[in-house]
């Protein structure tokens, strides 16, 4: 019996071990990876908000906004991170929230 555990069922065990630790790093490699890019995708968005506030002044509403988003989907193609029209509509939105909010905070 205990010739058969140390012959058969360790190496089996073993291997399986390992190929679930491989399968498992990968994973939580692909989890990783689509955290940084959630993460990148909203700190480039608060980014071209600023930035288009502050170099285009002259422009009205609509025109600001084309420009954040030729902007937002500038800097992630760059970065090789890949978004939806519909996820740059709502970062772009909750961007600009974010910049309302602290400016009537700072203006108060």
């Amino acid at each position: 019996m205990n010739e058969i555990f140390t012959t058969v069922i360790l190496p089996v065990l073993g291997t399986a071990l390992i190929g679930l630790a491989g399968f498992l790093g990968t994973q939580l490699q692909v989890v990783w990876k689509q955290i940084a890019a959630d993460k990148t995708k909203k700190s480039v968005a608060r980014t071209c908000v600023k930035a288009v506030e502050q170099l285009y002044k002259d422009l009205n509403g609509e025109e600001k906004k084309k420009k954040a988003i030729d902007s937002i989907t500038k800097m992630l193609k760059e970065k090789g991170i890949k978004i939806t029209s519909l996820e740059i509509e709502m970062l772009l939105e909750a961007a600009v929230a974010e910049f309302n909010t602290q400016r009537t905070k700072e203006g108060a």
